[in-house]
């Protein structure tokens, strides 16, 4: 129950931070996206606005410029006149001259429908001189424009404002901020989905993580109880006999003895793999003779095999030389063939091959034992996993072995795998890089 809870705390943790790094994502880039619009759409307004203020004194002459101009010139309509005679009530271009008192004074220059319908209740606003600014008129039509002082001091103008109609890019900037509001929405939906999706997977090896590390500490748990439990009670029941010579408890402390020596060898491969999680051991590679290492290494085992009435077998077709890890590599071979033993018989056979194959030297180590069911090899290379239900410690040992065989073949960059036989046994086939 606590484990459930804590799983569905830290998902919904995972799920609230990859939803607000989807947001900010996304904000920041809407953000610089509509920024980037707005500044493109309104910079050659902008621009003419500038230039119009800079030039301002010449204002009163653009009239006569404009009426005297050749009539097979096309004119800029961008910069069209500021009293261009048009019967359009929506101007581009239009020049305001405004009096102390904030009247408009060019009335007739702006065009007596214009004036009438969009400018009659305009107010003139001074709080942003000198400064490019919005404004709407009647909610329907947006300007552009720049305010500042008239400095010509023959007229009754006191300010002049420069306005540029900006319909087309006020719409095109509406429509760009609902498309963004929509895809916002739109977004956000997404977001929790795949923020709830990409939480699931950040769990589950988190979860199998948590599930294999409780299953280990169970297992090592019951795997170091068992001698110490076994010691404890040899030698407290020598403490009942004090005076006993050790030959009359030559058989406990056999038995204790052999249950220190499982102990040692259950702890150093509990080290080993805690540090080969922990990828503290270093793999030092240097060149070594396939065939000849595993004929070296063999020896020993073939004598044990023949004292056991067993068969022992070699095939080294190898003749080559690869960089591996001695030690790592002799701990490999001596446990697959300590396995091999473990499970044969009398008159069952133990036998190691090498060969090139696919550019990677192949060493396969076989026999003829009780093998292993065909469902149960996915797990073989588990820890602590024993086919034996009853957990045998007789045969099966603590169940490491493959595990740390594994973890060295991958180390050297290889492939390990259990291939049950047609006829009897197991064959494991080890592939390492030339």
């Amino acid at each position: 129950m606590f484990n459930k809870t804590f799983f569905r705390k830290q998902q919904l943790k995972f799920m609230l931070l990859n939803l607000i790094a989807f947001t900010i994502i996304f904000t920041i880039f809407s953000v610089i996206i509509f920024s980037e619009v707005q500044r493109t759409l309104f910079i050659k307004v902008d621009t003419h606005l500038s230039e119009f203020k800079e030039t301002n004194t010449g204002l009163d002459n653009i009239d006569d410029d404009f009426d005297h101009a050749p009539k097979d010139k096309e004119l800029d309509p961008d910069f069209l006149p500021k009293a261009r005679k048009t019967k359009d009530l929506n101007p581009r271009f239009i020049v305001i001259h405004w009096d102390k008192a904030g009247n408009i004074i060019n009335k007739n220059e702006i065009g007596t429908r214009t004036y009438e319908n969009y400018f009659k209740n305009y107010k003139l606003d001074k709080t942003n001189m000198n400064k490019i600014m919005t404004t709407e008129i009647d909610n329907l039509y947006y300007f552009r424009y720049i305010l500042f002082k008239d400095n010509n001091e023959g007229d009754q103008t006191a300010y002049t404002q420069i306005m540029i109609n900006v319909d087309p890019e006020q719409t095109i900037i509406s429509n760009l901020r609902r498309l963004v509001i929509i895809c916002s929405v739109i977004f956000i939906v997404l977001s929790i989905s795949a923020s709830f999706i990409l939480s699931r997977k950040m769990m589950k090896p988190i979860i199998k993580s948590w599930n294999k590390q409780a299953e280990f500490v169970e297992n090592a748990s019951h795997e170091l109880r068992t001698p110490l439990t076994i010691i404890q009670n040899k030698l407290e029941f020598l403490l009942t006999t004090p005076q006993a010579k050790i030959v009359d408890k030559f058989e406990n402390i056999a038995l204790s003895l052999s249950e220190t020596r499982h102990l040692s060898k259950l702890t150093t491969d509990l080290l080993t793999l805690a540090r080969a999680d922990s990828a503290e051991t270093e793999i030092v590679k240097q060149p070594v003779h396939v065939d000849t290492f595993i004929q070296s290494v063999c020896a020993p085992y073939k004598e044990i095999a023949e004292s056991q009435n067993k068969h022992f077998w070699l095939n080294l077709e190898c003749p080559i030389t690869v960089k591996v890890d001695d030690t790592r590599f002799h701990q490999l071979l001596v446990i697959l063939l300590d396995n091999a033993l473990k499970y044969t018989g009398d008159n069952d056979s133990i036998g190691v091959k090498t060969y090139v194959e696919d550019q990677k030297v192949t060493i396969e180590v076989s026999d003829t034992g009780m093998g292993i069911k065909e469902e149960n090899i996915r797990y073989i290379f588990d820890r602590f996993y024993r086919e034996d239900k009853a957990r045998s410690r007789e045969t099966g040992g603590a169940g490491l072995g493959l595990s740390i065989a594994q973890w060295i073949v991958v180390k050297h960059n290889g492939t390990i795998k259990a291939i049950k036989n047609q006829n009897k046994g197991t064959t494991f086939k080890v592939k390492l890089p030339k």
